[in-house]
C-alpha cells in the first residue's frame, strides 16, 4: 500500500490519486468506517462479503445489509457512506484498490461511469481495471517526479475500464448504440430513430443514457460533428454538401449548430485544420497496434 499527498496544482487536473494497494489472501475485515473520498476496490479472484447501505446485488441477510461478493466484482466506496467488508476467512480474495477524489467525479457520475447508489457491481473481466491500478503502483516507485500526474492519468483510465467491464453492459455499448451509430447520418428525429428499433422515445433515451451517459441527441450529434470535421478538413466539399452528408438538410442550421458546439464556424474550422492528403483520407481507422508506416531502410 502507498499513500500520496497531491498538491494544489495536481488537484486542478480534475482527479488526484490518494493511495493504491494490491493484496490477497484471507485479509482482515475493513470497517465499519466512513471516508471523505472515493475508493474503487477490484476483486479479481475469490469471494467475501460487504455491508454497504444501498447495495443492490447479492443476498441480503435477515439481520442487516450483508451481501455476498464473488469475483470478478467492484466494491465502490463513496464519500460519507458507512461501509464494512471483508474476504472469506477460508478462501480469501485478490484485491486491488485506488483512493481518489477530484472535481471531475461529478462529470464521470453524470456520464454513468460512477453509480453512487450501486456500491457492489459485478464485472465481466477484472483484468483491465487491475492493469490500470498496477500502473498507479508502478508510478509510486521512489523518486518518480511524475508520480501525481501518472497516477491521475491512471485513475481516468481506471474509470473507463470499470465502465467497460460492467457485467450488465457490453464493452462497446448496447446494440442500440451500434444501430444509432450506423444510422447517425440519416435525417431522422429521435422519435423516428426509436420507432426504427421498436422503442418509444423515452425507452430510447433510457437505453442510451444507461450505455453512453448522454441523451440520444447528444450521442448522434457527437458522431455527426466528428464526421463533419473530417469532411471539412480532408475534402473541398461545400459546407452545404457536408451538412447533407451528416444528416442536416438545412445548411444554415448545421452551421449554427456546428458553431455553437465547436466554437468556430465550419469555414473557420476548415481554414485552420484543412490538409491536402495525396490520395485522399482513408475511409477506415487503421489498427492502432499496426499503423501504416514508411518501410524502414534495409527491411
Amino acid at each position: 500500500m502507498r499513500y500520496f499527498t497531491p498538491g494544489p496544482v495536481h488537484h486542478r487536473l480534475g482527479l488526484v490519486c490518494l493511495g493504491v494497494g494490491m493484496q490477497h489472501g484471507a485479509l482482515p475485515p475493513v470497517g465499519p468506517r466512513v471516508l471523505d473520498h472515493h475508493v474503487a476496490i477490484v476483486i479479481s479472484a475469490g469471494r467475501g462479503w460487504c455491508d454497504i447501505p444501498g447495495t443492490a446485488e447479492g443476498r441480503k441477510d435477515p439481520g442487516g445489509h450483508r451481501h455476498d461478493v464473488v469475483a470478478p466484482a467492484l466494491l465502490w466506496i463513496t464519500p460519507g457512506v458507512p461501509h464494512h467488508f471483508g474476504a472469506d476467512p477460508e478462501e480469501g480474495w485478490d484485491e486491488s484498490f485506488v483512493d481518489f477524489t477530484g472535481s471531475a467525479l461529478t462529470a464521470y457520475t453524470e456520464l454513468g461511469c460512477i453509480e453512487p447508489g450501486r456500491p457492489l457491481v459485478p464485472l465481466s473481466d477484472a483484468g483491465p481495471a487491475r492493469a490500470a491500478i498496477a500502473r498507479v503502483a508502478r508510478a509510486a516507485r521512489p523518486g518518480n517526479p511524475l508520480l501525481e500526474i501518472e497516477a491521475a492519468a491512471a485513475v481516468h483510465e481506471l474509470l473507463v475500464a470499470l465502465r467497460r467491464s460492467r457485467a450488465d453492459t457490453t464493452a462497446d455499448g448496447a446494440p442500440v448504440l451500434q444501430a444509432l451509430a450506423r444510422d447517425a447520418f440519416l435525417p431522422l428525429s429521435v422519435a423516428e430513430h426509436a420507432a426504427r428499433h421498436g422503442m418509444t422515445a423515452a425507452e430510447l433515451r433510457t437505453a442510451v443514457r444507461r450505455s453512453a451517459g448522454c441523451s440520444p441527441k447528444d450521442y448522434l450529434l457527437g458522431i455527426r460533428l466528428g464526421r463533419a470535421k473530417e469532411l471539412l478538413a480532408g475534402t473541398d466539399l461545400p459546407v452545404s454538401t457536408v451538412a447533407r452528408r451528416v444528416g442536416y438538410d438545412d445548411p444554415a442550421y448545421f452551421s449554427r449548430l456546428f458553431t455553437r458546439r465547436v466554437g468556430a464556424p465550419p469555414v473557420h474550422f476548415r481554414a485552420t485544420q484543412s490538409r491536402t492528403v495525396p490520395g485522399g483520407y482513408a475511409s477506415h481507422v487503421p489498427d492502432p497496434d499496426h499503423p501504416p508506416m514508411l518501410p524502414r531502410i534495409g527491411s
